[in-house]
């Protein structure tokens, strides 16, 4: 699993708790994916991604608009 894909799940399962995708930037997020668990620094993830959205892909973009980050779709 990717390091982008786990920012992706951290962030459906941080939605689905809290009901935003405001998340402070000291955030972190625990996910557990195939029985595997990881410490995702959702915050970190978030901001780092945000100002490198100019080299996502578009699959990527839609994948976090679709979570309902409005920079994503812009």
């Amino acid at each position: 699993m990717s390091a982008f894909e786990r920012g992706v799940a951290a962030l459906a399962q941080y939605k689905a708790r809290t009901g935003t995708v405001t998340v402070p930037r000291s955030h972190e997020e625990r996910i557990v994916v195939g029985g595997e668990e990881y410490l995702v620094k959702l915050g970190v993830f978030l901001s780092n991604t945000r100002s490198r959205r100019g080299k996502l892909t578009a699959d990527k973009l839609a994948t976090l608009a679709g979570l309902g980050l409005a920079w994503a779709s812009a």
